[in-house]
């Protein structure tokens, strides 16, 4: 393994699959309207006659096991929801487009299992919920009269994952028409072999599939434009495409001084490709791209754009609460500027590929990504179904396809996604090597070794030599399709898998939350670049990657609160987040903040518990100033500021530094009022933040992100509703049940309160407030109107927000 890694890579911004989707230029259309789902399994839901008019009508995407209910009888690992086998069903006609060249039906992720039939022809089977895929309708097609495409998603198995998958046709679904020569499904790449500050070279890669009996000539023209609209570079190909073959034009394009993608300057142009046969325009595809150039070295860290610089990453998984798996983009717009706000400017896409919007939006807001294939290989992890770590646990899962389709299902994760400038490393796989979950080795009876499931060396278990095995096949298959980019693995095990050759196969090398083995191993092996791929939200993590010059940095688990990876029953949902399901910040967040931002902020938290140990205190503290009258105490400061002092009722409690490793802290005896907290920088006042009494809950406040919609197309909305009292004090301690109605062309996708243990129906308009708040989602139905959203609750009034559709 080289101890430099230097990559140059024009990348794109926007997936053309999701770019494309309303332009009939390029033959992309938006297929989640208008379809049928019946929750179980049915004879015959694949006929063209079958009668499905009795069957619940939808629009896509939809995640039927978010719809519950939850309970004790489902699998801790997944929530506690339901799964089972689901079908969906849609009739449709062709436009004259689509009637003449090809048809293709493609699929961002089916979970699971799925099997797809048109007008009752069988066109296969994906197993894999995660990974995109498509088939051509053309030759079943009937042209001029209606058509039948069934969908069949086996979830049976429930505990089949060690997170929420969610179940059912949860991303997007379109219909691409194409001329009989076109540009196929992820035909179209982008390279750089030059960036430099005075020019950059982009070599486009354009792929034509000739459908015809004949040899067929065509001019491919490429042109690129900078964000005002000018195009500062065009060529034109002319190639020959043999009947039934596949020819690739291969164009460069030279760029001037270009602009330079990054994570806090994300530089986008714009690439258009035309085909043209016999001067008329037979395909087209456009997309935003960027430059940028990635370096990884063993002894310097990262650098992006040559300049060194530290990752501050957060692990996600793809589900957002209330919506379950099918989640809309605003709502990862949202998510994401979150992130941005605490100082993220990495995202790890853990342990699957994502939504195909989720990078685009990554490209766009400016976040590095390590994009993640697996969770397991050929052996399956252990499903626990009565909480995490206790009873009995499944090996329900993935592995059991692997052998047949991890190739495939890798290599289109990479070619779906190798265009985007924000991927700056593919991970073949998470804690695979995760101490006698399943692979064993006699080293686990020696040393420190975190995370072992047992004791030691179990001399039944697979031997830890497989790991290598595999990983090579894998690492294989990336660099055929992307050698620009390092391949990597998150390693839970590293004291066993340092037995084998599997990090020596890997460009870098992810540590999951074994920070005490960085400096050791980096003197053990210098030529290796390590990184934290999983790592807590301490202080002491990050300073562990501050502190080390190789070390480039880290991916917290986790970004967001999450459902599934549950503890026992009733807690349905991982409470690992900075932020919760809802997106509102916790303590984590705060003094995640503190580390990563250099605006300078502050922020309190409370407890009655007694607590020294810091983290344990913040897991237990409230953001609240209501207690019993002359209670015990204990107050903690979050800042990134040098001193912080604490004030109750205007009387100082005195000044503490805020350079520790830990957080100042004040014992006193609540006293009711205000208690304020001040930050300074070299005896200057830069931050504040105060806690007040309040009283009881009798306003509802809101914050909404839009005024109105466009007609033309759905969009969704955020309500971000607050209780508070008589002058206007958030009433953290509130449970009040709000109601949500709605009038004109809109409707409720769910609230989300962010409390792990609720078991309120997400299908209700009607969830208590956790800790005063609560969040609603608002969905256009691109239709014109008013839209006028009721909120209401016993004691609180109503409060009504409108909206215009226009």
């Amino acid at each position: 393994m080289k101890k430099i890694y230097i990559l140059f890579v024009l990348t794109t911004i926007l997936c053309p699959i999701f770019s494309a989707a309303q332009d009939d230029a390029t033959g992309y259309t938006l297929f989640n309207e208008g379809w049928k789902f019946q929750k179980g399994d049915v004879k015959g839901g694949e006929a063209i006659k079958f009668n499905d008019q009795q069957w619940r009508s939808l629009s896509l995407p939809h995640d039927w096991s978010i719809e519950g209910p939850f309970s004790s009888e489902w699998a801790s690992s997944t929530g506690y929801l339901p799964a089972g086998i689901g079908w969906y069903r849609k009739t449709f006609t062709l436009t004259q487009q689509q009637q003449s060249g090809k048809v293709f039906i493609y699929f961002d992720g089916v979970y699971k299992n799925s099997e797809v039939w048109i007008n009752g022809h069988y066109l296969g089977k994906r197993p894999n919920g995660y990974t995109p895929f498509q088939y051509e309708l053309s030759p079943y097609l009937n042209k001029t009269g209606n058509n039948v495409i069934a969908v069949k998603a086996d979830h049976t198995k429930y505990a089949d994952s060690r997170w929420y998958p969610g179940s059912g046709i949860y991303r997007n679904v379109y219909l691409i028409a194409k001329e009989k020569v076109y540009i196929p499904t992820w035909g179209v790449s982008f390279t750089t072999p030059e960036v430099t500050a005075a020019q950059a070279m982009a070599k486009v890669d354009v792929k034509l599939q000739n459908s015809t009996t004949a040899t067929t000539t065509v001019v491919v023209k490429t042109s690129l434009a900078d964000s005002k609209g000018k195009v500062v570079a065009s060529k034109d190909q002319q190639l020959a495409v043999k009947a039934g073959e596949e020819a690739t034009a291969t164009l460069s394009l030279p760029v001037v001084s270009p602009a330079l993608w990054s994570d806090d300057k994300p530089e986008l142009y714009r690439l258009s490709v035309s085909v043209f046969q016999n001067g008329k325009t037979i395909d087209q595809y456009t997309e935003k791209v960027g430059f940028r150039t990635i370096k990884f070295d063993a002894e310097e860290g990262f650098f992006l754009n040559g300049k060194n610089m530290k990752i501050k990453g957060v692990c996600i998984h793809h589900d957002a609460g209330a919506l379950g798996a099918a989640v809309p983009r605003e709502v990862w717009a949202r998510r994401l500027q979150i992130m941005k706000e605490v100082g993220c400017n990495a995202i790890r896409m853990s342990h699957y590929p994502h939504q195909d919007y989720l990078y685009e939006l990554c490209d766009e807001m400016g976040f590095l990504v390590m994009d993640e294939a697996f969770d397991e290989w050929a052996r399956g992890k252990n499903k626990w179904v009565e909480g995490w770590n206790v009873g009995t646990p499944t090996k329900d899962g993935y592995h059991e396809d692997f052998a047949e389709w991890a190739d495939r299902d890798l290599g289109d994760m990479v070619k779906r996604n190798r265009n985007h400038p924000s991927i700056i490393m593919w991970s073949i796989g998470n804690e695979i090597d995760y101490p006698n979950d399943p692979y064993t080795h006699e080293v686990l009876n020696t040393g420190r070794n975190p995370q072992i499931y047992g004791k030691g060396f179990i001399k039944n278990n697979p031997p830890a030599s497989e790991l290598a095995e595999i990983a090579s096949r894998l690492v294989k298959v990336v660099k055929q399709l992307d050698d620009t980019r390092p391949v990597t693995a998150a390693l839970a095990g590293v004291v066993m898998s340092n037995m084998t050759d599997y990090p020596d196969l890997l460009d870098l090398v992810g540590y999951n939350y074994q920070e005490y083995r960085y400096a050791d191993d980096h003197k053990a092996y210098p030529k290796r670049i390590i990184y934290g791929s999983e790592n807590g939200k301490g202080k002491k993590e990050w300073v562990a990657v501050d502190t080390s010059k190789n070390v480039f940095g880290q991916f917290l688990w986790t970004g967001f609160d999450f459902v599934g990876e549950a503890r026992k029953w009733p807690v349905r949902s991982s409470g690992a987040g900075l932020a919760n399901m809802a997106g509102f910040p916790k303590n984590d967040y705060f003094v995640r903040q503190s580390l990563w931002s250099a605006k300078p902020m502050a922020y309190l938290m409370v407890a009655n518990n007694g607590e020294k140990e810091a983290n344990r205190f913040m897991w237990n503290a409230d953001a609240k100033w209501n207690w019993k009258d002359g209670e015990q105490v204990k107050v903690g400061a979050v800042t990134n500021a040098d001193e912080a002092e604490l004030f109750l009722n205007g009387t100082s409690l005195g000044k503490k530094s805020a350079d520790g490793d830990d957080y100042p802290m004040w014992d006193l005896k609540y006293q009711a009022g205000t208690l304020l907290l001040k930050a300074y920088n070299k005896g200057e006042e830069v931050a504040t933040y105060s806690l007040v009494t309040a009283g009881r809950a009798t306003v509802i406040s809101t914050k909404v992100d839009r005024a109105d919609f466009d007609q033309a197309k759905k969009g969704v909305s955020h309500i971000e509703i607050e209780l508070k009292d008589a002058k206007g004090n958030l009433v953290y301690d509130s449970e009040n049940e709000i109601s949500v109605s709605i009038e004109g062309p809109a409707k409720l996708l769910g609230l989300e309160s962010g409390k792990l243990d609720s078991h309120e129906s997400y299908q209700s308009p009607q969830r208590k407030v956790y800790r005063g708040k609560l969040l609603a989602y608002i969905q256009s139905d691109a239709k014109p109107g008013t839209i006028k959203v009721t909120l209401s609750g016993e004691g609180l009034g109503e409060k009504t927000i409108t909206y215009q559709s226009k």
